[in-house]
């Protein structure tokens, strides 16, 4: 038995722990025996527990995962502007493979380090939601191993239900084998970052809210002090982008990507170190770091996406009680209750960090896919106080009574009637995913917790 933890690192069970890199490995993990059910992992970064399986079966899926007749676990048809691409690759992997070939990722969340499998069973978002929708939007078919099994090509038209039930579907309907998904032409590596610091809430909403401006740009998303009060309550700094057209006058350098790590943050980090103090000191850091009149600016595709990458490790800075990240999504209309939760967590004395604002476009298809219209708030919160747990029952209350509802692959916390008012459609999706899996074999802890599926008969 193997400890495995999420992200997050403050939940963590005990399972086997078996690595899949072929389908040929994935058929045999079937003919074995799981009383505990399978958990399909890729690189680890659902913050709770949705990639954990108490003694259980964790398979991780590794770089490769596609049939021979793929021939390659990356495969670009850059004339029609997609790829087909092994469930095992990462973001990070795609993108070294597609950015010098002119292309970039439809959807990319705030890491690189997510499995193609991983982006689809959480059906990831990005800045760019409010004018690409999610991860899901842009797979043109899929192949998936059912507990069975069988292997089946899904797509949005051919059998368009089990499709949507397995985007967003958290692993729990079978192994994404590999995805053919649209890409993104670009002419550069260079993002055209437009940068405006906001004295408050207000402020923020108020460019967030103009379509005509926030929508002008592919990217877009806000960093915001939850500490910060008074007239200055909820400042922040909104940063847009889009893709540059602008060539770097270095030769052969248009298309580059050779992310770099910069440090990284040892096991054994002292608890403690993020606290009201050093938070409010680091806000303050960050805020005037920022321009106080809109600036352009170029960026590397590294630090405009994935700037916490650049520390490997990070979540240790949390130290070893680890961290939550509390994500919800209320209706456009409900920005106010936005402003609420921020006034909960400062009135509870939360221990907040790293809070990103955005705004989403439409829903999509997705039985159990988080993003729908409206606003979106996601907030890192160190683990160890009492009040913590309290706090958020209370905020949960409030995203629910409003038409809202929590991510799933952030969540580390969400009772279960909290996740049934959530998401209206669960019974839809739960009779599928029977059909899908009818002898129970996919599972994990938040399954578990939530109830989202039986156990193994």
């Amino acid at each position: 038995m193997t400890r495995m933890f999420g992200w997050g690192r403050s939940l963590s069970s005990e399972s086997d722990v078996i690595s899949v890199s072929t389908q040929q490995d994935a058929a045999q993990l079937l003919m074995q025996s799981h009383p505990r059910g399978i958990t399909a992992r890729g690189l680890g970064r659902s913050y709770g527990d949705a990639a954990i399986n108490s003694g259980g079966t964790v398979a991780l899926i590794q770089d490769g995962l596609c049939s021979k007749e793929v021939g390659t676990s990356l495969e670009i048809d850059s004339g029609n502007g997609f790829a087909r691409i092994g469930a095992g690759v990462s973001i990070e992997q795609m993108l070294r493979a597609l950015v010098p070939a002119g292309f970039f990722v439809p959807v990319t969340p705030g890491t690189r380090f997510v499995t193609l499998g991983g982006a689809i069973a959480a059906d990831i978002h990005g800045k760019n939601h409010h004018c690409d929708g999610t991860f899901g939007q842009h797979v043109q078919s899929m192949r998936i191993l059912l507990s069975s099994g069988e292997i089946i090509s899904l797509d949005p038209k051919v059998n368009s239900e089990w499709f949507w039930a397995t985007i967003g579907g958290m692993g729990l309907t079978g192994v994404v084998l590999d995805a053919t998904i649209d890409l993104i032409p670009i002419s550069t590596s260079r993002i055209a970052v437009t940068t405006a610091r906001c004295r408050n809430i207000d402020e923020l909403f108020s460019l967030m809210s103009d379509a005509d401006s926030d929508d002008h740009f592919r990217y877009s998303v806000a960093w915001v002090d939850m500490l910060s009060k008074g007239d200055a309550f909820g400042r922040g700094v909104l940063t847009r982008g889009d893709h540059s057209d602008t060539h770097d006058d270095t030769p052969g350098q248009s298309l580059s990507y050779d992310p770099q790590t910069r440090f990284g943050v040892p096991r054994y980090f002292p608890n403690g170190v993020l606290n009201i103090a050093t938070i409010r000191a680091f806000n303050e850091l960050w805020y005037r770091k920022a321009s106080k009149n809109t600036a352009t600016t170029f960026e590397s595709i590294t630090n405009f996406f994935h700037p916490l990458d650049g520390v490997r490790n990070w979540n240790r800075m949390y130290g070893s009680r680890g961290f939550l990240q509390y994500q919800c999504v209320v209706p456009i209309g409900a920005k106010n209750l936005i402003k609420e939760i921020i006034g909960m967590m400062q009135n509870a004395k939360l221990p907040t960090f790293l809070a990103v604002l955005k705004r989403m476009g439409k829903q999509n298809p997705g039985l159990l896919s988080f993003p729908m219209q409206g606003w979106t708030l996601a907030v890192d919160i160190a683990v160890g106080s009492e009040r913590v747990e309290s706090a958020l029952r209370e905020i949960d209350e409030a995203v629910i009574s409003a038409g809202g509802r929590h991510y799933l692959a952030k969540d580390g916390h969400m009772s279960q009637s909290t996740f049934l008012r959530g998401y209206p459609q669960l019974d839809t999706w739960r009779d599928i995913q029977r059909q899908m899996d009818p002898i129970g074999m996919w599972t994990s802890d938040l399954a578990r917790r939530l109830q989202l599926v039986g156990e193994q008969s």
